[in-house]
């Protein structure tokens, strides 16, 4: 940052008495919240990030001084939101991952699906038998994503990461509208509830000492997060 862009330190007292004013306001939410997802309590959540990250940017652009604050990302908290408040029309947007932990019984199951519909032994079927490629695409053209998820590790699957994003919208696309590239325009700020499923949950649980609860026996904690 050049020197003419540098804040002056009454920007930095300013930010200061503003991370002050919102640590009131949210205080004073908390007191008065009305249930766990009162919009009260997370708009002043929002405001309070939003005034500490201010602030501690300043603090380092003038001092060279950092806070001992951990800003929320996109993994803590959902930004502002910005949509419409009663959505006519909303996405959908899923993504689960996987690996392939055991091509044998991937290929076996592809293959027996495709010998069930009728495929020549010799056809398609064999292919399935033999090609990840080819036993994937028989696969997940035979089972809903829904199911592949209850059973993937019949099919040799073994889950990572999943997330689910409700995106509130005005009106439905015209027909054919995303198809081509169904995730670039999603608007997180039109997030209405979201999601996530990671092992990384279970982690960190872990680490503050609350791993041995029996929940989360499969490694993948959940975090869902909704506007009130």
């Amino acid at each position: 940052m050049s020197d003419a862009a540098q804040p002056t330190a009454a920007e930095v007292r300013a930010a200061a008495e503003a991370v002050k004013a919102a640590l009131d306001r949210h205080l004073a939410a908390v007191e008065r919240r009305t249930g766990d997802d009162d919009p009260a309590v997370y708009e002043a959540f929002n405001a309070l990030a939003s005034a500490a990250e201010t602030y501690d940017e300043l603090l380092y652009d003038h001092y060279d001084e950092v806070t001992p604050f951990e800003i929320p990302g996109a993994d803590g908290s959902l930004p502002p939101y910005t949509g419409p408040d009663e959505p006519h029309a909303l996405s959908l947007l899923i993504r689960r991952d996987y690996a392939v932990a055991e091509p044998r019984r991937l290929l076996a199951q592809a293959r027996r699906v495709a010998e069930s519909g009728g495929e020549d032994v010799t056809g398609a079927a064999a292919k399935a038998g033999v090609s990840p490629l080819a036993a994937l695409g028989v696969l997940f053209g035979e089972y809903e994503p829904d199911e592949i998820a209850s059973r993937h590790k019949d099919f040799g699957l073994e889950e990572g990461d999943s997330t689910l994003w409700v995106v509130a919208a005005d009106e439905l696309p015209e027909p054919g509208e995303w198809l081509n590239a169904p995730f670039e325009h999603a608007d997180p700020e039109r997030i209405v509830c979201r999601f996530d499923v990671s092992a990384v949950f279970d982690e960190d649980a872990d680490e503050d000492g609350g791993g041995d609860d029996g929940e989360g026996g499969n490694g993948r904690g959940p975090s869902g997060r909704a506007r009130a």
